[in-house]
């Protein structure tokens, strides 16, 4: 399971209005366990695009980046892990 150790969070300008409400990237800082096969020594940050309308609050798309070389990981997150993080961007929206 993984542990969400900091973020930042900004409003995402949307240029073609594709999706309604407004959208916000999440950079969270993530603590991996060892034993888990997401897991780099050099540190792994996730960086998450959420929707939030008047409906409905949810992950747009997401990537797992190692921190010290800044490449994707091709992981899927699971079900248990997309419900962390969704729940952590909810109660951390930016006011805007």
């Amino acid at each position: 399971m993984l542990t969400i150790t900091n973020y930042s969070a900004e409003l995402v300008k949307d240029p073609f209005g594709i999706l309604s409400g407004k959208r916000y990237e999440f950079l969270l800082d993530l603590e991996i366990p060892e034993e888990d096969e997401l897991y780099s020594e050099n540190g792994i940050y996730a960086r998450v695009i959420f929707r939030a309308d008047e409906n409905q609050q949810d992950i747009v798309s997401y990537d797992f980046i190692e921190r010290s070389t800044d490449r994707v990981l091709d992981f899927d997150m699971e079900t248990e892990e997309a419900a962390v993080i969704a729940e952590f961007c909810r109660e951390h929206l930016p006011e805007s």
